[in-house]
């Protein structure tokens, strides 16, 4: 069963400009390419993603793009930065260009396109803020219809306090975060082999309307 893996890179670096994130993402890469995956890689700065709410933004926005590459695969990794403790602002905007798929229900069951894709989350920085990160990004790809499979999420902080960065402290070589991404590459193969072959019976529709009786 072949699979797919998408990247989304969330850098507030622009290319050429090396980053930390993508290094790191390189690391998780070869373990799915070991289990025969896929992986496509994308900057999200480099695309013109305009900010707003809706799978497009109007002329010149690259999210459709992006967003279409993400309906072709079958797993979706967040790769972000920590800025002051958190997720960095693109990592927000991409989710917050999610919400438009919301509005895109197929005519069956009302399935959003992410349903039976299967996420997963990469984190790395020099400071405090990995699991807030993390966990707010998962709690968004679930929302979104995605499936986030147990410990479906990797991180790199070094030592606490600032200090070097994931490539200049030779983070590739940090035993936690390396078991992270593997379990992380292993858990997210066989979820979504699961979904391949057996995909969410879910009515989204049927249950819209269950829970207007159940609220009257």
């Amino acid at each position: 069963m072949k699979l797919k893996a998408l990247f989304l890179n969330c850098t507030l670096k622009k290319s050429p400009e090396e980053s930390n994130t993508e290094a790191f993402i390189k690391k998780a890469e070869k373990v799915f390419h070991d289990l025969d995956v896929s992986t496509e890689i994308i900057r999200v700065v480099d695309k013109n993603v305009k900010f707003g709410t809706t799978s497009s933004e109007g002329r010149g926005d690259g999210w459709p793009k992006i967003l279409n590459k993400v309906k072709a695969a079958d797993m979706l990794i967040i790769a972000t930065p920590i800025w002051r403790g958190d997720r960095g602002a693109v990592a927000k905007m991409v989710a917050e260009r999610f919400d438009g798929i919301m509005e895109e229900g197929n005519d069956n069951n009302g399935q959003y396109p992410t349903y039976n894709k299967v996420a997963g989350v990469m984190v790395d920085g020099n400071e405090d803020g990995a699991k807030k990160a993390i966990s707010s990004t998962v709690f968004d790809l679930s929302e979104h219809g995605f499936t986030v499979p147990v410990n479906a999420f990797s991180y790199y902080v070094g030592e606490a306090g600032p200090g070097p960065s994931y490539i200049e402290a030779g983070g590739d070589k940090h035993e936690f975060t390396n078991n992270m991404i593997l379990l992380m590459a292993h858990n997210m193969v066989h979820m979504a082999k699961i979904l391949k072959e057996n995909p969410y019976p879910t009515d989204i529709k049927k249950l819209e309307k269950e829970a207007k009786k159940m609220s009257k």
